[in-house]
Order: C-alpha cells, then structure tokens, then sequence
C-alpha cells in the first residue's frame, strides 16, 4: 500500500509538473513574439507577413511584386508613407525605403505626445532650417508625392517588413515621370524634399544596399548644389 501511496504521489507531482512548464513556455511565447516553436528567432518580415502573397502578385528575387496599384484616400498620407490598393483588393500602408520627407504638420497625439522633436530632428539634416520651413517643405513633399501616385497606377514591391509591428510595410515604389520608369525615393532626393536617413535595403535590381545608399548621396550632394527644396532654405 505504501508503495502504490507513494506511485500516486509521483504521478500527481509529475502532472502538477508539466502543467508548470506547459503554462510557463506559454508566457514565455506570449512574451517573446518574435521567436518560433524551435527556438530560432524569426525576421521582421516574417513576424508582420501576410500568411500567403496576395492576388495579383509577382516575385522579383526577394521581392512580392504588385503592378497597377493605386492611391487610397487616407488622410495621414504624406509624402513618404501612405495607403495603397493592390490588386484584387487589398489595401495597406506602405513607407519608402531609405528616405524620410519632413512631417507635413505640427501635431500633439493622445497622452500629450507631439512631433515637434522630430521636426527639429528633421530640420537640422538640412542645415538647421527652422522648424516651421521643415513642415513647408513636408508639405511640398506631400503635394508632390500624392497626386503623383493619384494620377496613374504604379508598381510595389515589398517583402511585408515592418520593423515597429505598426502596420506600415516598406517598399519600393516605381512610378512614370516624365515618360520614364523612377523610383519614388530617388525623385524626392532630386528635388530636396527628403533626408536620405531611414532603412534602407537591396534594390529590386539585386543593387545592393550600401550602393545604393551612395547613389541616393550623390544625388543629394546634386540636389545641394543646385538648392534644390529644403537645401534653398539655409
């Protein structure tokens, strides 16, 4: 009897036991997202990836394709992050690889949080412009970037990376400018409405990153040269 007792009592530790561990790799998970039932830490792009492409999509290398998509009316577009229709439907909201167009407007959010620290951020990259002539050219940037993506469709390319789990994926953007295919990126830094300053990555033309981050500077140092937006300001 004492040794079927103590059977019993084993066999209850034994379960109260793996009810313990079963309970705590539960909140390890919960607490770390970011990391697979294997251990192995999974990438930004996987962690915010849509489980499978979506219609009408292509694939260029790394790279989901979508052709023919369109401009939503949102009203938080601005010049380098708005939202897009893709074909068959879907709409998100996309940001540009490696650049970052000053904010359009002064803004105070819930919880008396405000962008003025980032426009002081964003006004000091162009010479120490003041504040108030970073939000103009914010501005232009939106007036230049929306009605050009509004007057006909355009390309995405994106692998779904979204490194603040916002929402926003980025990607590269190829639109029709003057009869030719541009990326949008590279039309801002021509015309001085941005900072080359955000993530930046491989191009779809497999162009690697830190090439192309020197081609967006030269660019710039172009745009300078010429006082080309916010460089006219100083």
């Amino acid at each position: 009897m004492a040794i079927r007792a103590r059977q019993s009592t084993l066999s209850s530790l034994l379960v109260v036991v793996a009810a313990v561990c079963l309970w705590g790799w539960d909140q390890w998970q919960k607490a770390h997202p970011s990391v697979d039932t294997a251990g192995h830490r999974k990438s930004s792009a996987e962690e915010s990836a849509p489980p499978s492409p979506g219609k009408g999509s292509e694939r260029a290398g790394r790279y989901e394709v979508y052709r023919g998509c369109t401009l939503a009316k949102e009203k938080h577009n601005d010049g380098d992050s708005f939202e897009v229709s893709l074909p068959g439907g879907r709409t998100d909201i996309f940001r540009l690889y490696f650049v970052d167009t000053p904010e359009s407007e002064f803004r105070t959010y819930r919880g008396g949080e405000d962008n003025y620290t980032r426009i002081k951020q964003q006004a000091e990259y162009f010479g120490g412009i003041t504040s108030e002539q970073a939000v103009e050219i914010g501005r232009r940037a939106k007036e230049f970037t929306l009605p050009l993506l509004a007057k006909r469709p355009f390309t995405i390319y994106t692998v779904w990376d979204s490194p603040f789990n916002d929402q926003r994926y980025h990607a590269f953007i190829e639109v029709e400018d003057g009869g030719k295919s541009r990326w949008l990126d590279e039309l801002l830094v021509e015309r001085g409405f941005c900072r080359v300053f955000t993530k930046g990555a491989e191009m779809p033309d497999g162009t690697p990153m830190a090439r192309r981050k020197d081609q967006l500077r030269a660019m710039e140092r172009e745009a300078k040269g010429r006082r080309a937006g916010a460089w006219g300001l100083r």
